[in-house]
Parts: C-alpha cells; structure tokens; sequence
C-alpha cells in the first residue's frame, strides 16, 4: 500500500491532508505518530517535547496510564447509549465534577464548543422563565478578543475577523466590551441583560491575564445587577493555571462554568456547563442534549482524569513550575531585540514579540528543529503550556532551549 511505502515520509502525509482535507489550520510542519508523557515522536522518530498539550486538553500528559486503562476497561463493556436511557456511569461522573468544581448540577456535552453552547441557552432560558425578560430580548455580553469556540452563533460575537468572515449573518443578542475593564460591564447592562461570558485568562488571545481583583469586581457586578457570570474555564480548567479552575485566585466563584479539554485528559471529547440547581432546573425534557453527551466511555475517562489531576497535584505543580519557567523567560525581555513582553499565570505563558513582527512563525519552526513544538496565535505571539506532569528538569532545557533560540535572531543567526 502506498501508506505503508510512505510511513516514514512526513511530506507524504501532509501533501495526502492537503490534497483530501479542507485547508483550515495552518499546521506546524511535524507528523505526530507517537505520544507519552510531555514527548511526542515523528514519523521519522525525531522527539520533541509538546508544550502545547493539545491547547490545554492534555494536562495530565499523553496516554497518562491511569486514564488509558479506564478507557480501556470501559471499550470492554459499552461506550454508548444514548441519553435515551439511563447508564452505570454518568451519574458518578456528575457527581465527581460536582464535587470538584463546588457547583450543584452539570450537563455534560462533548466539545468545549458544545459546553459554550449550552452556556448561552442556559442563560437565554434562565432571563426568559427567571428573570422574565422579554421573549427574544435576551442579551448576553462578552469581551473583546474572546475565544469561546466555532460555530455560528460564536464567532457572531467573536472580534477575530479570521474566525468570523464570510460566516454572516451574525446572531443577535450579543454586547462586546474590553477585556479587564469592570466599569465597561457595569455600563453595557440594560434590563434585558442576561449574562456575562468571559474568559479568566485570555488563551487564545495570547494568554492575555487580566488585574489582580478583575474577577472578583465583575462577581460582584453580576450579582448586583441579577446577571448571569458565565466563566469559559476550558483551557484554564483542571490545574492549567495554578489553581484547579482560574476564578479561584480570588475566590470568584461563577454562576455558570464551563469546562471542557483537560476534562478527559486528551482520550476523548468531554464538555460540561456546570450551574446550581436552581439556575439549572430551566432545562427540561426535550429542550437540549446530546447522542455522544454523557456517554459511558467519556464519563469513565471524566472520572480518571480528574483523579489524575487531584491525586498528582498538578495545580500545585503548575504554580511552582509555571513561576519558575515564567522567570526563566523573563530574561529575553531585557536581552532579546525582538520581544516585547513575557507573562501568564501557572503554566499558561506567552511571549510576545514587537509589532514589527507580523508572522513569528520562523520563531515556531526554529524551535521545532530544536526539539520543542509550540504554536503561534494572533501573529507574534507564542504560546507555551506544556502539559503539568512535566518536570523541572524538562522545563530547565525547555527554558535554556528558548532562550538561546530566540536570542539567536539578535544577530540574524539560525
């Protein structure tokens, strides 16, 4: 076969993707074959230490052992029902996210999308049968540079031009306000509003993280006011950011959380809006679902996935090993010619380059042939969140590895 005579030639594979696939990423020239841990391999057998993590879905690292004998054992029994009927599984898995996250009740979904999705009916539903806001009156805002998923009726609030373009008409009933700006919150409510969506750290915005005290301020609003406060915890959940969820650097507890990646530590898609009881009880047969949500296969993942991230500690870990690799790049602000600002909170860092940069791609691609596969966003920033099971002794070379290559373009050398 014509795959097997290839096997070990990436152009093979990527020109087969581009011939057979629809051109809508723009991936970092590597072919992934094989994973474990913070590693993963080509197909040629070259190594590379990912610190992407899958955008954060991966915290608990590649194939973690745990998770993988879960899934394991479950395919032995019954991946999926349906919502149709009951199954042995889910309802443990809600009551272990429960217990987790400090919430009431959750829905479980598939995509962090899904998750985003359920977010907004839930907050339409609550302003219309709680709040008894006008039918189709309901409006929800969201911040500037958000990224809360793809479909039609996100990107219609998104200001990414690229993630929005040519996908119109938009959805209604959405107010975009700056990022980290409490006063513009308190301004843009009207009697119609019925939430406010927002990420506690901007990932893919470039890991944009907002004032001490900015989430709590926006809680405190929210109630005031009788307005929902959403938080779209799906790449800073489960450990990413130092804490097990990012609203708990201030105690800024949510009155609606999503969550998502992380969730199945990589294994399969998990997604969940999560809410108290009463919030919640505005869902009712036949309103929202899912044939995939809540499936026995994902729920099992659910559950080892987040023992993995309770029993390792890795909140802990991200805190202790994101401070020092966040040191460790700060030296590039005072000694590289073409960094503009390092920052992040836990293991959720950036660096970003001056405006001058356009595209910090050859930044991406000269890491890559070091050995370290990360990815670019907005154009010059890079992203780093390898996946918390990684060890200082990792991080150190992945620390002294960036350092060295991206003050190699000081002098224009490769």
């Amino acid at each position: 076969m014509e795959e097997e005579e290839n096997a070990e030639d990436p152009e093979f594979y990527m020109g087969l993707e581009s011939h057979f696939g629809a051109n809508n990423y723009h991936p970092v020239p590597v072919v992934i074959n094989k994973a474990k841990g913070v590693w993963v391999w080509d197909v040629r057998g070259n190594k590379y230490l990912d610190c992407l993590a899958a955008y954060s879905a991966v915290n608990q690292g590649h194939l973690h052992p745990k998770i993988v004998k879960a899934a394991k054992e479950q395919l032995k029994r019954v991946s999926l029902t349906s919502r149709a009927f009951y199954n042995d599984k889910m309802a443990p898995f809600l009551k272990k996210l429960c217990q987790f996250t400090g919430m009431e009740m959750a829905l479980p979904m598939n995509s962090g999308a899904e998750a985003v999705e359920t977010g907004i009916k839930l907050a339409r539903r609550w302003g219309y049968f709680k709040k008894k806001i006008p039918e189709n009156q309901a409006e929800i805002i969201v911040a500037e540079n958000n990224f809360h998923g793809r479909t039609t009726t996100i990107v219609s609030f998104s200001t990414s031009g690229i993630s929005s373009k040519g996908f119109g008409p938009e959805t209604p009933g959405f107010i975009t306000i700056p990022f980290n700006d409490p006063k513009a919150l308190k301004n843009a409510i009207t009697k119609n509003t019925v939430a406010f969506l927002v990420e506690p750290i901007q990932g893919e915005a470039g890991v944009i993280v907002p004032n001490e005290g900015y989430l709590k301020e926006v809680q405190k609003i929210c109630a005031l006011n009788d307005v929902l406060l959403i938080l779209d915890e799906i790449q800073t959940g489960f450990g990413r950011t130092g804490k097990n969820f990012a609203f708990q650097h201030e105690n800024a507890k949510p009155d609606v959380l999503l969550v998502g990646k992380a969730l199945s530590g990589g294994i399969s898609p998990v997604s969940a809006a999560l809410s108290s009881r009463d919030i919640m009880s505005v869902f009712t047969p036949g309103s929202h679902g899912s044939t995939f949500g809540g499936n026995p296969f994902a729920c099992e993942v659910g559950v080892a996935a987040i023992e993995v991230v309770e029993e390792e500690h890795l909140a802990d870990r991200a805190a202790k090993l994101g401070a020092y690799f966040l040191n460790e790049l700060k030296i590039l602000e005072k000694k590289s010619k073409i960094v503009r600002e390092v920052r992040g909170k836990g293991l959720l860092i950036a660096v970003e380059f001056e405006d001058t940069i356009n595209d910090c791609r050859f930044v991406v691609q000269a890491l890559m042939k070091k050995g370290i596969l990360v990815k670019e966003t907005h154009g010059n920033i890079v992203r780093f969140a390898p996946p918390l099971v990684i060890t200082k002794k990792e991080l150190r070379w992945a620390a002294k590895v960036v350092v060295e290559t991206i003050l190699s373009f000081n002098t224009g050398q490769d």
